[in-house]
């Protein structure tokens, strides 16, 4: 079956081209150009990623993946014309996976959506969870829990984190990281990694401020603890 994607965006000259290639590429696309409008869609029927402009008629684009993120955890890649770099952060620490900045090319667009959809089905039922006390990562069901709570991550900081554990007690630099999740498409915001590692912190720690699982080296990257203190 064709993965859903629900496009959000209010240009309806770009809607349309990026409708027609995306569906030549495979995908059903489903467009909405009001943010009120995509909340609703999303309410009544999952999607499989959701592209999302940030400048929109009725609500701000952060604002929409907000509120999306209280209720889905499908791959967000944000579109922006915005040249402050501050709105791309926000937008990661909301729960965005990737952005992409205006104007782009739509074969850009393509293969950073597919990226982020292979990075949400890349566990395979053969893969045993990762458990570290209270923490357990579910590699084949792509979850999180901390004493059997589930807690909500994107696919991006998931895919990092599994990284992170799976190398256990080394410390790795953000490059490594951004190698070992295929995250090409976001090597040019040197933040990205900063940003995300942040949020994976908020959904594991006990103090965010001040982590004792995933620790920062300085000058060196990040190293997670085997065991906490």
């Amino acid at each position: 079956m064709a993965e859903r994607i629900l496009l959000v965006e209010d240009d309806a000259r770009l809607a349309e081209m990026l409708s027609e290639y995306l569906g030549g590429a495979g995908f059903r696309v489903v467009h909405v150009g009001f943010g009120a409008a995509a909340l609703e869609r999303l309410a009544a029927e999952p999607c499989d990623a959701v592209v999302l402009d940030l400048m929109l008629p009725d609500m701000d684009g952060l604002d929409v993946c907000r509120q999306l993120r209280t209720k889905s955890d499908a791959p967000v890649l944000m579109l922006t014309a915005r040249g402050d770099a501050t709105d791309r952060i926000v937008g990661l620490e909301l729960g965005a996976d990737d952005y992409l900045p205006k104007p782009f090319a739509p074969r850009e667009l393509l293969a950073r959506l597919r990226a982020i959809l292979r990075r949400r089905g890349n566990g395979t039922s053969s893969e045993a969870p990762l458990c570290f006390g209270r923490l357990e990562i579910d590699r084949a069901a792509r979850t999180l829990r901390i004493d059997g709570a589930e807690r909500m991550i994107t696919s991006y900081q998931f895919a990092l984190l599994v990284a992170l554990a799976e190398n256990a007690g080394r410390v790795l630099s953000r490059d490594t990281l951004m190698d070992l999740v295929k995250g090409e498409a976001l090597e040019a915001f040197d933040r990205s990694i900063d940003v995300h590692v942040s949020r994976i912190r908020a959904a594991i720690e006990d103090d965010a401020k001040h982590p004792r699982r995933i620790i920062t080296v300085r000058g060196a990257g990040y190293v997670f603890a085997k065991a906490q203190e």
